[in-house]
């Protein structure tokens, strides 16, 4: 599965670092990724190019609980998971508009 595709980017673009700053649980989801094996959701609501081509990131993460935060998209697409070294997934069917107060639970 790819984990970042052009529509997404596009989306991204529209969403630099802090333009959701203060929206809280009311931020614009880019794009939702999560671990289908067990614990872990990232709901990306700002995404910012880096001149090495990779993504910074941010926006509301959950492994044990639930926290606003950063991390590369690189992180993202090169983690494995269990002992079948598994990858992380892109959730398919968020809706355009989704909001994180609607998938953070």
């Amino acid at each position: 599965m790819k984990l970042w595709t052009k529509s997404i980017e596009n989306k991204a673009k529209k969403f630099p670092l802090y333009s959701q700053d203060g929206k809280g649980q009311e931020a614009e989801i880019i794009v939702k990724y999560f671990n289908p094996y067990g614990s872990g959701t990232w709901l990306i609501t700002e995404a910012e190019k880096q001149d090495d081509g990779d993504w910074l990131l941010y926006g509301y993460m959950h492994i044990t609980e639930w926290e606003w935060g950063y991390i590369m998209l690189s992180e993202i697409e090169n983690a494995r998971i269990g002992v079948f070294k598994m990858p992380l997934e892109r959730d398919l069917y968020i809706d355009d508009h989704a909001r994180v107060k609607e998938y953070a639970r």
